[in-house]
């Protein structure tokens, strides 16, 4: 993945931390060949602050299931710091960081940042999208290295 800022067709851009990128990344390979998971903090314009690995109960290489106590945690933590959740991260052990129809299907918030780490080849790739009544809009990945 590229430190440049992309732009989506929409003009939704996720800006995140290049050292969450390696947390989300480090969580990923973790957790294989289960899909990992876990939950982006931050401001409502697409500012991620935080990254918290959670728990996949779903235990599965095909899909992902936030943990509802490690939602429940994160969410009122946020809350407290004057923050928010504002997207989910999973890992695709196989495939490309591309929404599947399982994804799709799941996605709770149409006001979600959803990001995806593919192990698929030997690099890892990150992607992020919005998934709004059913449809996937790709956003560019802002990746930043300011603390």
């Amino acid at each position: 993945m590229s430190p440049d800022s992309t732009e989506s067709s929409n003009g939704s851009v996720l800006s995140v931390l290049q050292k969450h990128i390696d947390e989300m990344t480090a969580h990923a390979l973790v957790g294989f060949p289960l899909e990992a998971c876990g939950l982006l903090v931050g401001h409502p314009d697409g500012v991620v602050v935080e990254f918290h690995p959670c728990e996949n109960v779903a235990a599965s290489s095909k899909l992902y299931t936030v943990s509802p106590r490690d939602m429940l945690r994160v969410d009122r933590a946020a809350e407290d710091a004057g923050l928010e959740v504002i997207g989910v991260m999973h890992s695709h052990t196989h495939t490309d960081p591309y929404p599947s129809p399982t994804d799709v299907a799941q996605a709770p918030d149409p006001g979600w940042h959803y990001l995806i780490v593919s192990l698929r080849d030997d690099s890892p790739m990150t992607r992020s999208f919005r998934i709004i009544d059913g449809q996937i809009h790709e956003e560019g990945v802002a990746v930043r290295t300011d603390h």
